[in-house]
């Protein structure tokens, strides 16, 4: 008996929970054949105010977690990219990549995932310190996570890209809420599914899709993002620093119209951790 295919609803993941947007619209993608393929959720600004709202209510328990666990749970979110290999080869697929491309892509993302959280437990010894001071104190310098983080995903490579963004700032206690490649978003919609039965909790990291030029001045404004990681075109970035100049974000951007190489190794970096951290300054009298 003949059956008829069923066939995947892509859902947003949001506070650890699979979503629509509140508007109900989509938008279609084809695969490499140029056949329909799937309608992806098109996120407003309202799902991008929840996003937030979600990743706020998340930031304190994941701040606290030692960072010892923290790495745990980035290696184990690449033991489970490696295991599913083959699903997310068949994400990748979709927007045109090669067998073997989406094999290096998936391959290049595990290991920046066991990068980062080899970090974990070890950057705040290099970037922290203990300061010589001409006084009778002790004073230390130690990091602090900045809160939630606005991550701007780049067009190509969908799945590394997105990855090399989202790691060194959720391995120092932040949360992100992310949008993903605008021409490829189904890998972010199965990384979402990979996310949900992790050890990660709900609302450390939110995967948005949708149109850059809907959601990306609600990035640039909104008080509650406290620093903006973008690829971004010149106008994008433009609007970004704008609006992050009127709600005081931290940012750093890459240039869509010169993309960057994320297989590189200069593409993982110690200082992308500490460019999402705050830097506290404490005095402690000797023998108190």
């Amino acid at each position: 008996m003949s059956r008829l295919p069923i066939t995947k609803t892509p859902k947003v993941y949001v506070g650890g929970a699979f979503i629509r947007s509140e508007s109900g619209r989509t938008f279609p993608i084809k695969d490499a054949g140029g056949n329909f393929f799937a309608n992806i959720p098109q996120c407003t600004r309202k799902d991008l105010r929840n996003a937030v709202e979600a990743a706020a209510k998340a930031g304190p328990g994941w701040a606290k977690r030692t960072p010892y666990n923290r790495g745990q749970i980035l290696y184990r979110l690449g033991e489970m990219l490696e295991a599913r290999t083959a699903d997310m080869a068949d994400a990748l697929r979709v927007g045109g990549a090669t067998p073997a491309t989406a094999r290096r892509e998936i391959a290049a993302t595990v290991d920046r995932l066991i990068y980062y959280a080899g970090w974990a437990d070890k950057y705040e010894q290099v970037l922290g310190s203990v300061n010589p001071v001409a006084a009778p104190y002790f004073n230390f310098t130690v990091t602090e996570p900045m809160g939630i983080v606005g991550v701007i995903a780049p067009e190509e490579p969908p799945l590394l890209g997105l990855v090399s963004l989202i790691a060194p700032v959720i391995v120092s206690g932040n949360t992100v809420v992310a949008l993903a490649s605008g021409v490829q978003p189904y890998p972010a919609i199965v990384l979402g599914e990979m996310l949900a039965t992790s050890d990660l909790p709900g609302g450390v990291v939110n995967l948005l899709t949708g149109l850059h030029k809907e959601l990306v001045p609600t990035f640039a404004t909104h008080a509650h993002l406290r620093a903006l990681a973008a690829v971004a075109s010149a106008e994008e970035r433009k609007t970004l620093a704008l609006g992050a100049v009127e709600s005081v974000k931290r940012t750093k951007f890459w240039k869509a119209e010169a993309p960057t190489d994320w297989f590189a190794g200069k593409a993982q970096s110690l200082y992308a951790i500490r460019d999402f951290l705050e830097f506290k300054t404490t005095w402690h009298p000797i023998g108190a």
